[in-house]
């Protein structure tokens, strides 16, 4: 699982991009019981998602002509300049250069050779999430992509992470995790093929403690069902959502030998 650890390579952020942030932070607010902080008005109408208190993800208007509303998972690392060279040498793409985000640290935009988006976080000031792996709360990150073995070299070129399968039976899913601590314990994530209509790219789950619930204020609220809640062998029950801009989105209630 996430962990707030900000090992290297590791997921440390996540934010939403919408071309209306009131209505996302009124649906994620009715979904999650989150409330929205804004960043202030030097931040461009960026601003925090929060679970008592505590910073669980961002949100911020689009800003890139012809952009759809995605959830961005961002990596950390000690030097956003390095990645971002290591993302070309490998094949990727850099989107936005790295850049200084004020006194809170140091990010950039990228591609990864089969199509599927992430971003990059050195910190300064804002080390990451506050509470990742709690009840409404940021948990796993996992990549769905057409070529998982070229995402796969890809990333282990990049941020050094280490596979293993997931040993679920009947599933092609690689358990992801940094080159610190030991696996599968320290997995932080999964790769997988596409399965229409999940779209290309990462896909954040969050821990809930009842996913059908999640689904009834997802669909009350104006969002969608991608794949109704499920439960899945040795992991938990699991969903996958769309809000009202398009943005997906799953929830997973692990099975307690899961949680952390």
């Amino acid at each position: 699982m996430v962990t707030t650890d900000f090992k290297s390579g590791a997921p440390s952020w996540i934010d939403l991009g919408s071309p209306d942030t009131d209505a996302a932070a009124a649906f994620y607010g009715a979904v999650f019981g989150w409330t929205f902080v804004s960043a202030g008005p030097e931040a461009g109408g960026y601003g925090f998602f929060q679970e008592g208190g505590k910073t669980v993800a961002a949100l911020g208007p689009l800003t890139d002509e012809g952009a759809i509303s995605a959830w961005t998972v961002y990596f950390q690392t000690p030097d956003a300049d390095a990645v971002a060279k290591g993302v070309e040498q490998a094949g990727g793409t850099v989107r936005v250069a790295p850049f200084d985000v004020m006194d809170a640290g140091r990010m950039a935009q990228l591609t990864d050779p089969t199509g599927g988006d992430f971003a990059i976080w050195q910190p300064a000031r804002t080390k990451g999430l506050d509470l990742v792996g709690e009840p409404n709360s940021f948990c796993w990150a996992e990549l769905h992509t057409p070529d998982t073995a070229t995402a796969l070299t890809f990333f282990q070129s990049v941020f050094g992470w280490r596979a293993e399968d997931s040993g679920v039976p009947g599933v092609e899913y690689t358990v992801l995790s940094t080159a610190e601590g030991e696996q599968p314990d320290a997995g932080f994530g999964g790769l997988a093929g596409m399965f229409p209509p999940l779209r290309l790219g990462w896909l954040p789950h969050f821990a809930v403690n009842d996913p059908d619930a999640v689904a009834a204020a997802t669909t009350g609220n104006g969002g969608s069902v991608i794949m109704p809640p499920e439960d899945v062998p040795t992991v938990g029950r699991i969903a996958v959502f769309a809000d009202p801009s398009g943005a997906q989105y799953a929830v997973i209630k692990p099975l307690p030998r899961q949680m952390a």
